[in-house]
């Protein structure tokens, strides 16, 4: 099986650390991102670094023809993709409480990190499995962290767990789901506290992983899991 990624999002934060280290590792990696110049300022990131970045799609989540317009270029440009991994994804409104959210910031956020993810992977399942290949996405826990619970941004990863438990019962291709654990990314305004990790970290372990030789289907995997506190 050739290694050939597409990581969406991979223009920055996690994306970006994960199609390097899958890069340094071996594989050809596709960049999915919704901004050609974004795109190509981190294709000559990682070119610097030794990657071999095969080219880049445009992959815009919350539009769904958009979508589909990507999918037929994959299949047609990079035959040989054999990972997905599902990394894009909005914060919603994270300074708000439930009680104050609003609905169109919920419906907003699960159009593109849900209904978009889903669009995106059912397009490119036929390829995938062709090629025997799997599916990652990068995603929380379902369950409520009392010390990290944006209602958007948890509720849209939630529905994304659920897509991933039901597709792996039904045995469509290997998907899975990878929790990175806390990362100091602008998604959270660059937090930097105990127990935090960078993206470098993060794209080595998750590399790791990916290179591991092991069977994942179904499983939620937390790279860094969160510390609770006593």
């Amino acid at each position: 099986m050739e290694k050939t990624v597409v990581v969406t999002g991979a223009n920055k934060g996690i994306g970006f650390g994960i199609a390097k280290h899958l890069g340094l590792n071996g594989w050809k990696v596709i960049i999915g991102a919704r901004d050609e110049q974004r795109a190509t300022k981190a294709i000559e990131k990682l070119k610097t670094d030794g990657i071999d970045v095969i080219g880049w799609v445009n992959v815009e989540l919350k539009d769904l023809e958009g979508i589909e317009q990507a999918a037929e270029e994959i299949n047609r440009e990079y035959p040989s993709l054999s990972l997905l991994v599902n990394n894009a994804g909005i914060p919603g409104d994270m300074s708000v409480d439930s009680e104050h959210t609003e609905v169109g910031v919920i419906r907003e956020t699960l159009d593109v990190n849900f209904i978009g993810t889903f669009a995106l992977t059912k397009a490119l399942i036929p390829l995938i499995a062709k090629n025997e290949g799997r599916i990652i996405n990068i995603t929380v826990p379902s369950e409520i962290s009392p010390y990290w619970h944006p209602l958007a941004y948890v509720a849209s990863k939630a529905a994304q767990n659920a897509m991933m438990g039901v597709m792996a019962i039904e045995n469509t291709v290997e998907i899975f789901s990878v929790h990175p654990g806390p990362t100091t990314t602008d998604l959270n305004g660059n937090m930097s506290l105990p127990g935090f990790h960078d993206i470098e970290t993060v794209g080595r372990k998750f590399a790791e992983l990916v290179d591991d030789g092991q069977h994942h289907q179904g499983e939620f995997i937390e790279l860094y899991p969160i510390v609770k506190e006593d």
